[in-house]
């Protein structure tokens, strides 16, 4: 049992990847890996991925703090994993994580991510100061600006320059098959969105949430060029990446994480 991992070319210097669907144990809708434990699947078959995935990643499997998986709830909370958070208990370390949407560390060989199934994760590194942040931004995130708050948190911890940080939109739903009511539009709108770019009235409107958290992470002074979008949806490559759209809530969960090397 391998899983089978998309990687991003951030740098030398770290593993940057989302999950497929392939690889792992896990049956069903949640077939086959899935590492998220709050969705739904049978708590074995999380542990045997989790432990698979550890190891493609060339972290400790028998050390479960290694592999971050926050318990997301479409809020802004940001977490900064440091060394001391290693030595926790496991329960203190589930409390650390416990409704957070973007986690973010300079810790080596530890994998930091957050979980999708066509919400838009995001990787954020800084090759200056060796750090990373990951982002969970479905559309009440993106609304929030999680984007922006997860980089303006990497500043103040870190001393991050935008100018130098690299990103990547990992596997989310796209504008063609992100259909919201009205009340959805609305709360774009209120929040000052460039409605003309990032939606689009057919029989519903659709929004196009890759390209709204784009412009977010280029408002803060990240370089187009230093932006990667996967240009993945998830909605239409659901046999290939959970899309709770055409899978139900009831499935599994893409994992974007990074690890920073030594």
């Amino acid at each position: 049992m391998t899983p089978i991992l998309s990687y991003y070319p951030l740098s030398e210097r770290v593993t940057a990847f989302s999950t497929t669907r392939h690889g792992g144990c896990s049956q069903g809708s949640y077939a086959e890996l899935n590492i998220n434990e709050y969705c739904g699947d049978a708590p074995e078959s999380v542990q045997k991925n989790r432990r698979a995935l550890c190891n493609v990643l060339h972290l400790d499997s028998n050390d479960a703090s290694r592999l971050i998986v926050p318990h997301q709830v479409h809020g802004t909370e940001i977490c900064q994993i440091g060394t001391e958070y290693l030595s926790l208990p496991t329960h203190l370390q589930q409390t650390i994580l416990e409704g957070v949407d973007a986690v973010m560390t300079d810790v080596t060989n530890l994998c930091i991510g957050v979980s999708t199934a066509d919400c838009i994760p995001i990787i954020i590194y800084d090759p200056a100061h060796h750090c990373a942040a990951t982002v969970h931004a479905g559309w009440r995130g993106t609304v929030a600006r999680i984007a922006i708050k997860t980089i303006q948190a990497m500043v103040s911890a870190y001393n991050s320059d935008s100018r130098q940080l690299k990103a990547i939109i990992g596997p989310g739903i796209s504008r063609k098959n992100f259909e919201v009511g009205q009340e959805v539009y609305d709360a774009f709108q209120q929040a000052m969105f460039p409605m003309d770019k990032i939606a689009v009235m057919q029989e519903k409107w659709h929004i196009d949430l890759p390209l709204c958290n784009r412009l977010q992470l280029e408002s803060t002074g990240i370089p187009s060029e230093n932006i990667h979008d996967c240009g993945i949806c998830t909605y239409d490559h659901a046999d290939d990446y959970f899309s709770a759209r055409r899978l139900s809530i009831n499935s599994g969960r893409i994992y974007t994480g990074i690890v920073l090397r030594h």
